[in-house]
C-alpha cells in the first residue's frame, strides 16, 4: 500500500491529475488492495471514485456474498464506501479509468488490453502480481497507458513493498512506536515520492530503486516524526538524531552485507539474466 501510493502520487504528477478527482479501479480485494484501499483514501483519494474488482466483478453492498461473509468485514466495509453507482461488469469499471492497480493473480492476460482501452487518456497501470504481471507492460502501453509498473525489477517502475519496510520499521524501532498507523504508511510514501521526485521524474522512474538505499533513511525519520506526533513513540528523538542513527544502522548493514559476501560467506547474489 506504501510503495503503490508513492508510486501514484509521482504518476499523477506526471500526468498533471489529481488524486481526489481521478478515477480508481483496484484490481483484486486481496489484503494488498483492501489495505492499498485504505491507505489511497487517508492520502485523499475519493472512495466514491472508486471501484474494487474481485474473482465475482466490481464488489458493492448489495453483493450478499460479501455481506455473509464474516470472515472479511473489512471487503464489505469497502463496498459501502465505493461504487456508489453499483456498477457489476469489469468492463463498466475501466471506463474513463484514470488508474488500475492490479495486486490480484499472476499473469499474463488477467487484465485485458480491451479494458486497458476503455481507460482515459494518459492512464496510469500498475500490475503488482509476480512472478508475472496482470498484464505486459508493453501491452499496456500498446492498449493505450502511459505509466506503467510492475513488481518486477527487471521492468521499470517496480512497485514493491522491500521500498517500503526498511525505513518504515527502522524509524518505529528507533523511537519504539507502540503501533504503525496507516498515516506512517501515508507520510512514508510521500518521502519515498519526494526522493524519486527530487531525482528527476519520467515516465519510466516513479520510484527509486532497490539500489537508491539513501532513500531509506528518509523514510524512517518521516515514519518516526509520525509516530512522535501521533503519540505512540515511547522516544522522543530530534529529526538530526533521527537521520544519524538511520544512516548509520542502514550503512553499517549494507557494509556488513558487503563484507560477507566478500569473504564469501555469503553467495553474491546473481544477476537477473542469470537467473533467467
Amino acid at each position: 500500500a506504501t510503495v503503490i501510493l508513492a508510486g501514484l502520487i509521482n504518476a499523477l504528477k506526471l500526468v498533471g491529475k489529481k488524486l481526489s478527482e481521478v478515477k480508481i479501479v483496484l484490481y483484486g480485494v486481496g489484503a494488498a488492495n483492501t489495505k492499498g484501499a485504505e491507505v489511497l483514501m487517508l492520502a485523499g483519494a475519493n472512495p466514491k471514485n472508486m471501484y474494487l474488482i474481485d474473482s465475482k466483478g466490481v464488489i458493492h453492498a448489495d453483493r450478499r456474498d460479501i455481506l455473509v461473509d464474516e470472515k472479511n468485514p473489512w471487503k464489505y466495509r469497502l463496498a459501502e464506501k465505493t461504487n456508489p453507482d453499483m456498477i457489476e461488469k469489469i468492463e463498466d469499471a475501466f471506463q474513463g479509468a484514470d488508474v488500475v492497480i492490479g495486486a490480484s493473480r499472476p499473469g499474463p492476460g488477467v487484465i485485458k488490453k480491451e479494458w486497458i482501452r476503455r481507460m482515459s487518456d494518459k492512464a496510469i497501470v500498475f500490475a503488482t502480481a509476480n512472478p508475472i504481471p496482470e498484464i505486459w507492460p508493453w501491452e499496456a502501453k500498446e492498449a493505450g497507458a502511459l505509466i506503467v509498473a510492475t513488481g518486477r525489477s527487471d521492468f521499470p517502475n517496480q512497485i514493491n513493498n522491500s521500498l517500503g519496510f526498511p525505513g518504515i520499521f527502522r524509524g518505529v524501532l528507533d523511537v519504539r512506536a507502540k503501533t504503525i498507523t496507516d498515516m506512517m504508511c501515508v507520510v512514508a510514501a510521500e518521502a519515498i515520492a519526494e526522493y524519486a521526485e527530487e531525482r528527476g521524474l519520467r515516465e519510466d522512474y516513479i520510484v527509486p530503486s532497490m539500489e537508491d538505499w539513501e532513500v531509506y533513511p528518509k523514510v524512517a525519520v518521516a515514519v518516526a516524526l509520525e509516530s512522535i506526533k501521533e503519540g505512540l513513540a515511547r522516544r522522543k528523538i530530534s529529526r538530526d538524531e533521527l537521520w544519524e542513527r538511520a544512516v548509520t544502522q542502514i550503512r553499517n548493514s549494507r557494509e556488513a552485507l558487503h563484507t560477507l559476501v566478500k569473504s564469501g560467506l555469503i553467495k553474491e547474489i546473481p544477476e537477473i539474466e542469470d537467473i533467467k
